[in-house]
């Protein structure tokens, strides 16, 4: 138990540190998730055995299922409405046409039957949410046409699609494997039902189960502070284990209830959004490192071929073909087509679809999890890496766009935050007019507080000793490592007792704040530190 611990752990660790390391090289993160997978693998260096696919189907399709919600609860419905049409064509007619075109590839060329055939194209029909949203944001790619919330919202919804046909290849070859003839014809019922139970099913729970989370959330005090995070898992968890027991889709349910919850007005909606993407980035850890463990390096020699066959031909034809096709009627620009047709990665989802075919003890000729790797793998290596380049090459990027803004996470430039200032006598301010004192740049002042009374000031009013103004100034964004560290102060920190212009500080530090018991102090050189104080520095290192 306490080797399996060390071992979670350290896999942890080694992807933290491979994320930090991907950005200084402009490599995905992901791809780095499932190189170390593979090290860990029976091919590397730790040679742990695992072959367990059953299993592996259970904690992926988990954890997809929170990227999934994370996808859908991080969609600004406001900024998505205008392109929603085109997306939703590009998740629905596109993968199928994307599927279809693919397998009449595998058909010709590598010689697949119809139905195997076709199970690759759904397989590999979905763009990878996770691959697309890490991009996209850790590139801060500003795409312009409203092409980045049309990515977001496609890559964020074909998966559910994906699925279904999936679930219809599974069934068509079981059926083809079982007998032909009647049993068929009864497979291609089943087919119809099932696609129906998918789509109303799906639909309707995650739409119920939504409105019930908003209406507790909004109208009730049936959730106790600080567990709204907690209580959200155990919705989605609801939505997505009804949907499934019911025969309905499950990663369309949780997507949907995601948009519905994440575009309403709930409260502490920012500690959600925080808190789930820290969720959904294990969850992307878990599912890459998973995935290169199930892997075997030395299979890939055997399906190199296919593998690379199936990555150029969906990259360049059977994808661009959809693309072109869906969005040119809307006349979008022909460099706007190449840029959604080249970001269509494949990754995590296609990957968990095969493990999926391979739990359900579907035969197939040839090694689908391999290929599929193998597609997936090239996918994020080699359009993950370039499609910052292809961006600018199409000249699609566009400075004045803010990528942030197609996500709930952000905060508008605009926002303010509140600071109280004291006026102590001999302050400067003192005896003077509000419209006459030097205020910081863009602030205001909201509030006076003097002895027991609250007024609103206005310009003539005066200030006077003792008085507290409260101003609102604006919020500071940090960028690149810029951050405040909070030092506690104990009687035996070297701190304690001691005036601030005592300390000999580094010259790149500087105290901010010191907050002593319900007081925040502003202080100075002559300020002394004291036992229970919190030390709030800058320090550029």
């Amino acid at each position: 138990m306490e080797i399996a611990i060390i071992l979670v752990a350290t896999v942890i660790i080694l992807c933290i540190m491979a994320e930090k390391f991907s950005g200084k090289f402009g490599m995905p993160a992901l791809l780095l998730f499932m190189m170390i997978g593979m090290m860990f693998g029976s091919d590397g260096f730790f040679k742990i055995p695992f072959e367990n696919y059953g299993l592996a189907e259970k904690f992926c399709t988990m954890s997809l299922c929170f990227i999934m919600f994370y996808g859908g609860f991080n969609t600004k419905w406001k900024t998505a409405k205008p392109i929603a049409h085109k997306a939703v064509l590009l998740s629905t007619v596109g993968v199928f046409l994307t599927a279809i075109i693919t397998a009449v590839l595998c058909v010709v060329v590598l010689g697949y039957t119809w139905q195997e055939s076709f199970l690759v194209g759904a397989v590999l029909s979905s763009t990878d949410a996770a691959s697309v949203f890490a991009i996209l944001r850790r590139k801060k790619l500003n795409l312009k046409d409203g092409t980045a919330p049309l990515l977001e919202m496609e890559s964020g919804s074909n998966d559910p699609v994906s699925y279904m046909m999936t679930l219809v290849g599974i069934t068509m070859l079981q059926a083809d494997q079982m007998d032909a003839g009647t049993q068929m014809a009864a497979a291609n019922v089943n087919i119809g039902i099932m696609m129906t139970k998918q789509i109303a099913f799906g639909v309707a729970i995650g739409l119920v189960i939504a409105l019930m989370v908003i209406y507790i959330l909004k109208n009730t005090k049936l959730v106790a502070d600080g567990l709204d995070t907690i209580f959200m898992i155990g919705a989605v968890l609801c939505c997505f284990g009804v949907t499934q027991i019911i025969g309905g889709n499950a990663f369309l349910s949780v997507y949907l209830m995601g948009i519905l919850v994440g575009n309403s007005k709930i409260r502490n909606k920012v500690v959600m959004v925080s808190f789930f993407d820290g969720l959904t980035g294990l969850a992307q850890i878990f599912i890459f490192f998973l995935l290169g463990l199930l892997a075997f390096p030395h299979r890939f020699s055997q399906v190199l071929w296919p593998a690379l066959a199936i990555m150029i031909f969906l990259t360049f034809v059977a994808r661009p073909v959809a693309v072109f096709l869906i969005l040119l009627p809307f006349r979008c620009s022909i460099r706007q087509c190449a840029l959604v047709s080249f970001a269509g990665l494949r990754g995590a989802a296609s990957i968990v679809f095969s493990i999926m075919v391979i739990a359900n003890n579907v035969n197939v000729s040839y090694d689908l999890y391999h290929i599929v790797f193998m597609v997936s793998l090239f996918s994020v290596a080699i359009q993950g890496t370039l499609l910052p380049w292809a961006a600018k090459r199409l000249e699609m990027t566009d400075d004045s766009i803010d990528v942030r803004k197609t996500f709930n996470d952000y905060c508008e430039e605009s926002a303010i935050t509140l600071m109280r200032m004291y006026i102590p006598k001999g302050h400067n301010w003192e005896n003077r007019k509000i419209k006459d004192v030097s205020m910081p740049t863009g602030s205001l002042a909201l509030m006076l507080k003097r002895g027991k009374e609250t007024m609103i000031p206005k310009g003539d009013t005066t200030i006077l000793a003792d008085d507290t103004l409260i101003l609102s100034v604006p919020a500071y964004e940090p960028k690149d490592q810029e951050k405040l560290q909070e030092i506690e102060i104990d009687k035996k920190h070297s701190w304690c007792g001691k005036r601030i212009e005592e300390l000999n500080l580094p010259s790149d530090m500087l105290i901010a704040l010191i907050i002593r018991k319900e007081q925040n102090l502003i202080p100075d050189g002559k300020t002394e530190i004291m036992e229970g104080d919190t030390v709030v520095a800058y320090d550029n290192q």
